[in-house]
């Protein structure tokens, strides 16, 4: 029906006949000349219809916006002053010769344009038409070449796709599975996979050597604000590797889609312990475009008047933590109020500040209601440690370590957001020893990455102090933004038996559970690492989104539902009876 994209056209193709099909974006009436924009996926061009031909100049009269009609004329340039430099197509138009209507439309429910005010949940019942504006097309467009330059750059290197099950069996990887009931096996169930993490392992043991997968994952989470219950990774795994090959290999990859998509050649990736992310940023994925740096306070402050710094100096397990902001003394009252609110969104009591408004003055040029409760050393001391100047303020953090590296690694980001302290650019880096565990508010143990990361001291070191045991693991950041996560696999059984018992998972569990894992262990498992990426929030920092549901074709809102098509829905008591499943009202 079309030769020719609308998008595709330009001074080459000036003389040519040709035919284009689409949706109506814009009809203008010219007063005896009637102008077309035509839009299709690839872009807009301007089609243009005069009475000299008759029969299509009356159809054009009849056609609104969103019609799907097909043209075909001839290109030329456009007349002098008409150019449109906003256009890929702006120097070029079709005379129209003829025109076919090959579908009405009645008005949208949302304008098909680059400036859409509708709600989010009103755009996603109507995806199919909010998919039609340039700029979710460009970002549709945006996330197949992501893909295919991510397929180019594996393929080169010797991966192989694979692909894994969807129905597998319910494994604990962090988050709640999703269930499916089986029909033929009367209260069995299938999970829908977390990840590909124990299938893609068995194929290192079976001898694939490289696998990957542009894997669909699913997680039934807690409601968040930018998480989806169904996502895509990149999944990635190597055999007879350790960190520093799968890190070499996945900087390349990364390197090659910058250089593709967005035509950015990366710096170098900078490394960071886990422990040091922490300390100087208060978070393990850290923006490092912000310069601005924790300053821990606590053998200043143990002996100090004032009890809010006095007492978490001295306890274990708490942090007196001081962020130093250049320029902010500047901050009015009501912004430092906000501030405070804002910290204790995040589990913090309050927000300590002093402000310097002439460092020379000593005592008497500072301004804060926390100042009479420190000494003129303490001060002096205070002032060193944080290389504060005039016009300066600090703000403190003092609480339990992970309330004190939450609230105020968040301020440190809305700060610097708010007064443009940020660098242009990309900043990548890997965050790497990790902890192998952490402790749960019962006392027990978990993972912080998952039960099949490989830690980095032996088994007998392993049970006499888990706690002190790192991990093999690593993490990609980019601005503040974890790409991906990985680390080298457990590839011994009797290590793997040791991580479950001291999670508390017993042999029986663990054989009930895990066994085909256990037993492809024990038939000669080869050393093997990988990571996973995700791609929608790959895609979503490249094109600029807000949000991952913006380059994600049909997402779930937060509430983990879609407006299009009303899912999740009810089914049938037949249904329910064939899969043996009885529903229970929820409790009030």
């Amino acid at each position: 029906m079309r030769s020719h994209y609308c998008g595709e056209l330009n001074e080459s193709h000036v003389g040519a006949e040709l035919a284009l099909c689409g949706w109506v974006h814009r009809r203008r009436d010219h007063g005896g000349v009637i102008f077309l924009d035509l839009r299709d996926r690839e872009g807009i061009a301007q089609v243009v219809f005069d009475p000299d031909t008759p029969e299509s100049f009356a159809i054009a009269e009849q056609v609104r916006n969103e019609y799907v009609i097909r043209i075909a004329g001839r290109v030329r340039s456009r007349p002098q002053g008409t150019v449109n430099p906003d256009m890929s197509t702006g120097k070029v138009e079709v005379l129209g010769r003829e025109l076919e209507i090959l579908n009405a439309a009645d008005t949208t429910p949302i304008p098909v344009d680059e400036y859409v005010e509708a709600g989010e949940d009103i755009r996603l019942r109507y995806r199919y038409i909010d998919l039609r504006r340039p700029e979710m097309a460009e970002r549709m467009r945006f996330r197949s070449r992501l893909t295919r330059a991510v397929r180019g750059y594996l393929d080169e290197h010797g991966f192989l796709e694979t692909e894994t099950p969807l129905l597998t069996r319910a494994t604990p990887e962090g988050a709640r599975d999703y269930l499916v009931p089986s029909r033929i096996h009367p209260s069995r169930f299938f999970a829908l996979p977390q990840s590909p993490q124990l299938f893609k392992q068995i194929l290192m043991v079976a001898g694939l050597d490289r696998y990957y997968q542009i894997a669909r994952c699913f997680r039934d989470e807690d409601l968040r604000a930018d998480r989806q219950p169904e996502f895509t990774q990149i999944d990635v795994e190597m055999s007879f590797v350790g960190e520093e090959q799968v890190m070499s290999a996945m900087e390349g990859l990364i390197r090659q889609v910058f250089a593709e998509t967005i035509q950015v050649e990366l710096g170098p990736f900078a490394r960071m312990s886990h422990a040091e992310a922490l300390r100087r940023y208060g978070s393990d994925k850290p923006d490092l475009r912000v310069d601005l740096e924790f300053v821990d306070l606590a053998e200043l402050m143990r002996e100090v008047d004032f009890k809010v710094f006095r007492e978490p100096a001295r306890r274990d397990g708490c942090r007196v933590a001081a962020l130093r902001v250049p320029g902010g003394a500047a901050l009015s009252r009501k912004q430092i109020d906000d501030y405070t609110d804002f910290v204790r969104k995040r589990g913090a009591g309050g927000l300590a500040w002093i402000k310097l408004n002439n460092a020379a003055l000593g005592r008497e040029g500072l301004q804060s209601p926390i100042v009479k409760f420190m000494d003129d050393q303490t001060i002096q001391g205070l002032l060193e440690a944080s290389a504060a100047e005039s016009g300066d303020i600090i703000f403190f953090g003092a609480d339990k370590v992970a309330v004190v590296n939450e609230s105020l690694g968040a301020l440190r980001l809305r700060v610097a957001r708010d007064l443009g302290l940020a660098q242009e650019g990309w900043k990548p880096l890997w965050v790497v020893d990790f902890p192998m565990f952490e402790t749960a508010g019962d006392g027990s143990l978990t993972p912080l990455h998952h039960p099949f990361t490989a830690p980095s001291c032996s088994v007998g070191e392993l049970r006499e102090k888990p706690l002190e045991a790192l991990s093999r693991a690593y993490d990609m950041v980019l601005n503040g933004v974890e790409l991906g996560g990985g680390s080298i696999r457990i590839s011994q059984s009797d290590m793997q038996q040791v991580v479950f018992e001291l999670l508390g998972i017993g042999a029986e569990e663990a054989q009930r559970k895990f066994g085909f894992l256990l037993s492809a262990l024990r038939y000669g498992c080869p050393p093997h690492g990988g990571i996973a990426f995700g791609l929608d929030r790959l895609a979503m920092l490249l094109c600029g989104a807000n949000s991952i549901r913006d380059v994600i074709p049909f997402p779930k809102t937060q509430s983990a539902s879609c407006p299009l098509t009303a899912a999740p829905g009810e089914v049938s008591a037949a249904q329910l009876r064939e899969l043996h499943i009885r529903p229970r009202p929820p409790q009030a």
